[in-house]
């Protein structure tokens, strides 16, 4: 009988910290989920505002159409974008465009004095700042994430039910390059 209740109890017991293993990490993947949440909620509204900000460049920017072209084919690469990886890239790819437009845009200063477009690049320059904090949590949430399936026992547990490693949100080279803009007169 005292064999029966010691199998009984450590039988329970292992299920219990299994369980409890698995907890811990499916609360660590729900963390991630709702990190990525926060970004798209920013990298949405961000996306919102750049067809109002090329609306306001248009009248003032004849000669940039090419600072312009490639904002807006940044953004329909962010509307293409279906996983994290991808959305996560053109966002970089996105960021790089629209940095790029502000630098030309100094180049103007009819523009620079335009209201709608003081307006636009303060959102958006706060949409950026916003998205920066953001990945610093998403990337913590990973990587605690990471860490715990690839300790022991967590590792087995996570092997068991398929739980694989995350990739961070890393700043990709569009947004590492510096943005390349020739400077000439200002024009009217």
């Amino acid at each position: 009988m005292f064999f029966y209740l010691l199998i009984l109890f450590v039988g329970g017991g292992s299920i219990f910290y299994v369980a409890t293993i698995y907890n811990g990490l499916v609360a660590r993947r729900n963390d991630i989920d709702e990190s990525w949440s926060n970004i798209d909620v920013l990298l949405k509204q961000r996306h919102d505002e750049l067809p109002r900000l090329v609306d306001v460049c248009k009248g003032y920017m004849q000669y940039e159409q090419e600072t312009l072209k490639s904002l807006v084919d940044a953004r329909t690469r962010y509307l293409a974008a279906s996983t994290i990886d991808q959305k996560a890239e053109a966002s970089g790819s996105l960021s790089a465009s629209v940095n790029k437009l502000f630098a030309v845009a100094e180049d103007y200063p009819a523009l620079q004095a335009n209201a709608s477009f003081i307006e636009l690049q303060k959102r958006i320059s706060e949409l950026e700042n916003q998205i920066a904090d953001r990945r610093e949590f998403y990337n913590d949430a990973i990587n605690l994430f990471n860490t715990r399936i690839q300790q022991i026992p967590d590792t087995y547990v996570a092997r068991f039910f398929g739980l694989q490693p995350r990739l961070m949100f890393v700043v990709g080279a569009a947004e590492k390059a510096p943005a390349h803009v020739a400077l000439s007169a200002p024009r009217p």
